[in-house]
């Protein structure tokens, strides 16, 4: 007999990787899907291949990711999109995220925590309380029916991430350490926990978590994915899965009902306009004045980053570029190169201005549906001018008025995927929290999200939680333009909490300031700055630096005041994983060319078409 799959793989560690590899950019004429999971970009392949757009296909990667990486995302979460329409030159934003309960007032979530009046805290990401209506399953028909191409169903879509779970499909090696590593609390959080785990009668309770390269099946989840398919929206917010979801939640004491997850099946996804900051520092002419294809003395050579509107933190990225960008224009920073590209001045400079932005969104980020959110101004070349005043290029700042926030996970799924046809999409889907609640509703093989954990519960807050409102979200999709003609030059994210818009930047200024590649700029070494949160008094100045920095870098930010912590093996995680795909034309054959990287961090990498 062969030997088993246990023997393929060295012992379980923490070791993130023993010695360092590489990767190439990889490059297609007709499409491309990158993410963190092989079989879930098969998924899109696939249906790439039976002759579905971008746009079909990132569903199927969606669907494919919740069935291979449910410790990051899933149909019980959350989704946003950016799409790019190659024949308009047009990007359009989806928000996806779904509200609170209409029961779930600040009175009764605060009393049913045990917050006495005055009292700070935060609803616990394990809580019941702090599920919100699942905005995904609407989101996936959204998306398939206002940007697909129109030759595939949603049925046809989800089939090939349908298969996987019935047929089952072999674990990646970083999946199965974080599934290890939530298995406690799988088991504990509702009694259907079991569905999560993988059978096996030796194990407790004849489960266990999966280990890498063992087959897991979902069938449950199979199921669901078929209500979806075949019965739309309605499939998932009323009938057997919508039932089975309010009776988990209220079993353990939350306030979600039937009728909100009706009026989520009445109202669906939003259509949002979304935002962009334009962007010429950094001598980025100069970087792509002789790459412009039949080019102008004339022309506006620069980018402009796109990211999706509040109650999106991807505010949080315009803002920090437009700071970096008025520190150059007054001469606090320099113009750098290359050699200047993760040395502790650069850095500095990055860290700062996502503090300073980081400390307005915390406040006004919210639902701008129920809250007026200053968007514009916020936004504004006067404000970020005025804003860029706080910084000091000889020291760290103390914590800026509101606080950052909170430093808690990296746990979400973003993937992007192009087409022949030039279209672009980039798309999230994200539990929040590694498996979120942990929370399974019985017989639908996926667990709940705990994005409002992210509400704050002081009343004064423009995101305190209030009855039928979405919280301050983490999860935001980007692209790029090129500023002369509209041009999509890249979609992109990096997944991962409140490091999203934090590794936005990094990894957009690598490909400036750095003059990387698109596999280089997600390769190379990140950081991430801490909470700094005032709510509650406390603070957090830390600024976390990965492994591989150089040590002139780290030693560099401790002399100007920051407050350094090196980190090493696995728990990288919270620097995220990214994807970025860009678009080229050859300038002899002028034909289109799509060329990828994908984050090592994650377990996928970029499959062309």
């Amino acid at each position: 007999m062969p030997l088993t799959t246990p023997s393929l793989f060295p012992p379980e560690s923490r070791v993130f990787q023993k010695f360092p590899s590489r990767r190439s950019v990889v490059h297609s004429t007709k499409g491309i899907v990158s993410c963190t999971q092989p079989l879930a970009a098969k998924c899109g392949i696939q249906v790439l291949e039976a002759g579905g757009n971008c746009a079909d296909a990132a569903v199927a990667v969606a669907a494919g990711l919740n069935m291979t990486e449910p410790c990051s995302t899933g149909i019980g979460g959350d989704m946003f999109c950016l799409f790019y329409d190659a024949k308009t030159k047009k990007i359009s934003a989806l928000n996806g995220s779904g509200r609170s309960g209409n029961k779930c007032t600040l009175e009764t979530i605060r009393n049913s925590l045990g917050l006495k009046d005055g009292e700070f805290g935060k609803i616990p990401m394990s809580s019941v309380h702090a599920v919100s209506v699942p905005g995904a399953p609407a989101g996936w028909v959204d998306v398939v029916e206002r940007f697909g191409s129109g030759k595939l169903s949603i049925e046809q879509v989800l089939a090939p991430a349908i298969e996987l779970g019935e047929k089952g499909f072999p674990v990646s090696e970083g999946v199965a350490y974080f599934w290890d590593r939530s298995e406690a609390q799988i088991r504990e959080a509702s009694p259907n926990g079991g569905e999560m785990l993988k059978k096996d009668p030796s194990a407790k309770d004849g489960v266990r978590a999966p280990k890498a390269g063992e087959i897991m099946k979902n069938p449950t989840l199979a199921q669901t994915f078929r209500a979806l398919a075949t019965e739309g929206k309605k499939g998932f917010y009323s009938g057997r899965v919508a039932s089975e979801l309010i009776k988990v939640v209220q079993d353990l004491g939350g306030y979600l009902e039937l009728d909100d997850l009706a009026r989520h099946l009445e109202t669906g996804s939003e259509p949002v306009e979304p935002i962009s900051l334009k962007f010429r520092g950094q001598n980025v002419r100069e970087l792509l004045k002789d790459a412009v294809l039949d080019g102008k003395d004339g022309d506006d050579v620069g980018l402009e980053l796109w990211e999706h509107p509040p109650n999106g933190q991807g505010i949080v990225a315009l803002m920090a570029l437009g700071i970096i960008q008025e520190l150059e224009a007054s001469g606090q920073i320099p113009t750098w190169g290359p050699d200047d590209f993760n040395t502790a001045p650069y850095l500095h400079a990055i860290i700062e201005a996502l503090r300073i932005a980081f400390a307005d969104a915390s406040w006004f980020v919210t639902d701008p549906n129920v809250e007026q959110v200053p968007t514009d101004g916020l936004v504004s070349q006067p404000y970020l001018a005025e804003r860029a005043k706080l910084f000091d290029p000889a020291h760290a700042s103390d914590s800026p008025p509101h606080g950052s926030p909170a430093q808690r996970s990296s746990d979400t799924v973003y993937f992007a995927a192009t087409d022949g046809a030039g279209n672009g999409i980039s798309f999230i889907n994200s539990n929040y929290g590694g498996f979120g609640t942990c929370i399974v509703p019985a017989g639908c093989g996926f667990t709940l999200q705990n994005r409002a954990a992210n509400f704050s519960l002081e009343a004064a807050h423009p995101n305190a939680l209030a009855p039928r409102k979405r919280p301050y979200h983490t999860i935001i999709p980007a692209a790029v333009t090129n500023l002369h003609d509209g041009s999509l030059h890249s979609v992109f994210g990096v997944m991962g909490g409140f490091m999203q818009p934090q590794g936005h930047v990094q990894v957009l200024l690598g490909q400036v300031v750095g003059r990387l590649g698109v596999q280089q700029a997600l390769d190379a070494p990140r950081v991430c700055i801490g909470a700094g949160m005032s709510q509650g008094g406390q603070e957090d100045r830390t600024v976390f630096v990965e492994e591989g920095m150089p040590d002139a870098t780290v030693e560099g930010l401790k002399k100007l005041g920051h407050e350094v912590q090196v980190v090493r093996d696995m728990d990288r995680s919270q620097f995220g994983r990214g994807q970025i795909i860009r678009w080229s034309v050859d300038p002899v054959d002028r034909i289109g060319c799509w060329s990828a990287g994908s984050d090592p961090r994650g377990d996928g990498g970029a499959y062309p078409l």
